[in-house]
């Protein structure tokens, strides 16, 4: 009964954190991975995560609000191998 209560004020409290913090969650079987995201208070980007240079082939260039941050990942389970040829 107690962890029935204790859960989803876990996941409410961290999904509070990780929005503060500008960073996504992704979780599977295999890994949990925290990635930047880009601040909406950037006064660079303004929360587009960075813009395009002009020119004939141009590229967007990346924020320095979340760029250069790093992501953390945990790696749980090894990912199988995929075989080189289909069995049949």
């Amino acid at each position: 009964m107690l962890l029935a209560v204790a859960v989803p004020a876990l996941v409410a409290a961290t999904d509070v954190v990780l929005k503060a913090g500008h960073w996504r969650l992704y979780a599977d079987r295999h890994r949990i991975e925290l990635q930047p995201q880009p601040r909406r208070s950037c006064p660079d980007c303004r929360g587009a995560g960075g813009w395009w240079d002009g020119g004939a082939n141009s590229q967007m260039e990346a924020c320095d609000c979340w760029a250069t941050r790093r992501e953390l990942s945990v790696r749980l389970l090894p990912v199988p191998a995929w075989p080189d040829e289909p069995p049949f």
